[in-house]
C-alpha cells in the first residue's frame, strides 16, 4: 500500500540526497508540500530536516504515541523518536560465506 498524504508521526524513508535510505519520523508538514523530518540521532527535534515530499517514501506505519504528543503540543524527547525508529535504521548484519 502506497501512501500519498503525509501524516504527523508517520514514518518515511529518504529516497534522495546523501541520507538516502535513512528512516525518519514526520514532525511537521509545511504549506508548500515539504515535510520536516527527525530521527532522534542526527536530526534532532529542535532542528528538523526539510525534505521535499517527492524525495521521501511514505510508509503505512505510524508512531501513534509520538504523533499524539506532537499534535497536542506536549514535549517529545529525541530518545523516544530514536527508539521508535531503531528497528528501521539499524544496519543489517552481513552474512559471511
Amino acid at each position: 500500500m502506497k501512501l500519498k498524504i503525509p501524516m504527523i508521526g508517520g514514518i518515511c524513508q529518504s529516497t534522495q540526497g546523501r541520507d538516502k535510505g535513512r528512516y525518519y519520523l514526520i514532525k511537521l508538514i509545511y504549506p508548500d508540500g515539504s515535510v520536516g523530518v527527525v530521527d532522534g540521532n542526527f536530526k534532532k527535534l529542535a532542528t528538523p530536516k526539510r525534505k521535499n515530499i517527492k524525495h521521501v517514501r511514505l510508509l503505512p506505519e505510524k508512531a501513534e504515541t509520538i504523533a499524539l504528543k506532537l499534535i497536542d503540543g506536549r514535549q517529545v524527547f529525541d530518545t523516544e523518536v530514536y527508539s521508535a525508529l531503531k528497528g528501521y535504521n539499524c544496519p543489517k548484519p552481513e552474512v559471511e560465506q
